[in-house]
């Protein structure tokens, strides 16, 4: 590893953490090393997750809370996991153009990721690019998801709070309540508070809110904010429900619970990634003949991969 390189990122160099992360989302050798060295100066910020249809409106509303945050001084980190290329495996929509306007201001640090084919979202580096956000010094980091169909749910293994943001008029709010991300949401968000359908697809959200409440109580029921992300109409109180929710979680002792489980996820996430290239790499360099013996319906499926997991064992 570069000398000096994680001495540089802990003293707030930005080149030193653009580099880092580029190392864990590129694989590098050098990654379970970094980890070990970051891990200690991390666990002091607090994590924020939007998720939500494209098209909703997530850039702008984190771009509008991104002022609010600055101007009490706080330092951001936003890692945003964007559609990859099928052929290059980067991102392709770059939410560093959409959050432009915070792209020279040194208290605030933009990367997007590429989701890589990774279901539920989120790149599964986006965690450790995190963690070294958090190492740099950030106080506060957004993540944003692609925001395609429901496996989104895995953003809530990683962040504190998550709001779920919905569109008007689309259709999203009924999706948004089926089982998974209607579990994970702390907070609702109606985008585009503007539309004729906006106060529609608010009281179809409370309606079931209610529903969901009545058959399984919870301590907590996620509040329904109206906003305009173009205007930065009714950001102001989403960031108290934000602060509300922050609240509720330290007093109750489930922010505890819930930093508990992301890292388990993460540990769980890594070692099975690792199992995946292990288990790939077997198979194509010295497995062909128990390949051949599955083709040939000698051996079912199930006893080859039983077979493979103890040779990796």
């Amino acid at each position: 590893m570069e000398n000096g390189l994680i001495e540089r990122l802990r003293s707030g160099d930005r080149r030193a953490l653009a580099r880092v992360i580029s190392k864990i989302e590129d694989g590098s050798p050098e990654t379970p090393e970094i980890i070990s060295e970051l891990y200690p100066s991390t666990g002091g910020a607090y994590s924020l997750g939007f998720t939500g249809p494209p098209g909703v409106g997530k850039s702008s509303l984190i771009g509008q809370l991104i002022k609010l945050y600055r101007r009490e001084g706080l330092k951001i980190g936003v890692v945003s996991v964007d559609p990859s290329s099928p052929f290059s495996q980067g991102a392709i929509l770059g939410d560093r153009i959409r959050l432009a306007e915070h792209f020279l201001d040194r208290g605030v640090y933009i990367r997007s990721m590429g989701s890589r084919g990774h279901l539920g979202g989120l790149a599964a580096t986006s965690k450790l690019g995190a963690l070294a956000m958090e190492a740099y010094g950030v106080d506060l980091v957004l993540y944003e998801t692609v925001g395609v169909g429901q496996g989104e749910v895995e953003i809530a293994s990683a962040a504190d709070t998550v709001v779920v943001a919905l569109q008007p008029g689309s259709g999203d709010a009924v999706q948004a309540l089926k089982a998974g991300v209607m579990e994970v949401a702390d907070i609702f968000c109606v985008n585009k508070a503007d539309h004729p359908q906006a106060r529609g697809t608010a009281a179809q959200v409370r309606s079931i809110l209610e529903i969901g409440q009545e058959l399984n109580p919870r301590p907590w029921v996620p509040p329904i904010v109206m906003t305009r992300g173009d205007s930065g109409e009714g950001v102001e109180e989403l960031k108290e429900k934000i602060e509300e929710h922050r609240a509720f979680l330290e007093e109750s002792g489930e922010l505890k619970t819930r930093r508990r489980e992301s890292l388990k996820g993460t540990v769980i996430s890594w070692a099975s990634s690792r199992l995946e290239e292990e288990l790939q790499s077997r198979l194509s360099r010295e497995n062909s003949e128990l390949m051949n013996r599955v083709y040939s319906r000698e051996l079912d499926p199930i006893t080859a991969a039983e077979r493979l997991l103890r040779e990796v064992q």
